[in-house]
């Protein structure tokens, strides 16, 4: 966020162009995950909407707030996320991207205080529970690690933590293609389906980051002087 006035070298214009199509293909995808799974909610505000077995919980019309701020937050973690990775934008803009990055972690803030809150009223058992606190903690100690690296003007590090918070928020869109698209969706039973799935969409993109940063890391290491 605050990294706006230290300049970071550019890619090549060979490596720009796949960054590029695979941050609008993110983002189509985000876009799409808010229109299906997001938008009713809000445009449906009844009893029925919130407790349609295929998307909600039986109780979520009960705890109707908390899953509105879940929501509200996580899709405002969601949209802004990007806006964080773009060097061009942070430096032509350095003030709205110190918004966007502030956006991003109010949104973080909320939808993980709110998804505990969820996670000790929900009728899904225990396992989904701790699938969703751990997540919550997960999304927490990315972000916040990301502020405190950024407060110390650690430019590099606040990326890096950026890229694995990013990749946590991400997890809400990452269980739903999982959860009900392709192959892995018609997985039996529906609870242990969506029990690993609830770990699974954080937990394995952030260790296939965390592999990528890291080898990324040993190559520059490794490059001749």
């Amino acid at each position: 966020m605050a990294g706006s006035s230290v300049s970071i070298a550019r890619p090549p214009a060979a490596h720009r162009a796949p960054r590029l199509a695979a941050w609008a293909a993110v983002i189509a995808i985000a876009l799409l995950f808010v229109a299906k799974y997001v938008f009713r909610y809000y445009l449906h505000y009844n009893e029925l909407a919130f407790t349609d077995p295929l998307r909600g919980a039986a109780n979520y019309w009960q705890m109707r707030g908390w899953l509105l701020l879940h929501i509200t937050g996580g899709t405002a973690a969601l949209l802004s996320g990007p806006t964080q990775f773009s060097t061009r934008l942070r430096q032509r803009s350095p003030r709205f991207h110190r918004t966007m990055g502030y956006v991003f972690l109010s949104g973080v803030g909320i939808g993980s205080l709110a998804s505990f809150r969820l996670a000790l009223g929900t009728t899904f058992g225990w396992a989904w529970a701790l699938g969703m606190v751990s997540l919550g903690l997960a999304w927490i100690a990315t972000s916040g690690m990301a502020l405190y690296a950024i407060k110390l003007r650690q430019f590099q590090v606040h990326k890096e933590w950026m890229v694995r918070a990013y990749v946590v928020t991400f997890a809400f869109v990452t269980f739903r293609l999982l959860n009900d698209f392709g192959p892995t969706s018609r997985l039996q039973p529906d609870s242990d389906r969506a029990n690993a799935f609830i770990w699974a969409s954080w937990a394995l993109p952030l260790l296939a980051a965390e592999l990528i940063m890291q080898f990324r890391k040993l190559r520059r290491a490794a490059a001749p002087a």
